[in-house]
């Protein structure tokens, strides 16, 4: 094999390994999102829908709910925040911040606690978003995906126009993820009740220990670089 195939190989390698890990990541967050919502009425994962709720509450005069739902926003973003620090002083190993998931995740079994159990839960999921930012230097979300199809959208129009450019169909692969995910909740809450949050913590952790197998260098390739120089060393990296 000449030196050329064998970089064209490892890159479609490192490629499909990336996206097998950001639909499995999706699949979680989607099953969590999933049995959040039906134990305990609010969305864990997906914000904009609690951002509308909340902005429907306000109007109508509905105070409390729209300020569960303020702090469930406000969980949701601390947990983004902690996972970029809790990133770089781990050196961006998936594996602690997918442990740290579980535990919070799997807080959600009291829901007596509640609005606790959901304000961990959506803390967990903003972590997760962490986890895996791009994937060959295409932004992609595990938990949002209307940003996704908005691009995949676009991609398509360029498509179309003969303007395509390099990943831009990767954008769906959370989506799909996403989807399925969802659908597994939706079964797990249904047959395991509250329960149903350790079978997604679980799920989490099972990812952390997966992530141990793929390259090093590939898993720093996940997490967006902190510098342009980073940046940039990165892209030498995968070229």
């Amino acid at each position: 094999m000449s030196r050329f195939a064998g970089r064209t190989s490892l890159k479609r390698r490192r490629l499909l390994v990336g996206c097998s890990f950001a639909v499995s990541l999706s699949l979680v967050a989607g099953m969590t999102d999933a049995v959040g919502f039906l134990a305990a009425g609010d969305f864990v994962a997906f914000m904009s829908g609690n951002t509308t709720r909340m902005s429907i509450a306000l109007a109508q005069g509905r105070f409390e709910p729209a300020l569960r739902l303020a702090l469930v926003l406000c969980a949701f973003v601390a947990g983004n925040t902690l996972g970029v620090v809790l990133a770089r002083l781990c050196g961006n190993r998936q594996i602690v911040l997918l442990a740290v998931v579980a535990v919070f995740t799997s807080a959600g079994l009291f829901q007596g606690q509640v609005p606790f159990s959901v304000l961990s839960v959506a803390f967990a999921m903003g972590i997760i978003n962490v986890v895996l930012e791009e994937v060959n230097g295409q932004p992609l979300g595990v938990s949002y995906v209307t940003g996704a199809l908005s691009r995949f959208g676009r991609g398509l129009g360029r498509l179309v126009l003969g303007e395509g450019r390099s990943g831009w169909w990767l954008q769906i692969l959370p989506w799909f993820g996403l989807f399925a995910g969802t659908v597994i909740g939706a079964f797990l809450q249904e047959a395991l009740g509250p329960s149903a949050f350790l079978a997604c913590g679980a799920s989490a952790l099972l990812m952390g220990i997966v992530s141990l197998a793929i390259p090093k260098r590939w898993r720093r390739g996940f997490i967006a670089s902190p510098s342009p120089q980073r940046a940039a060393k990165r892209r030498m990296e995968v070229s």
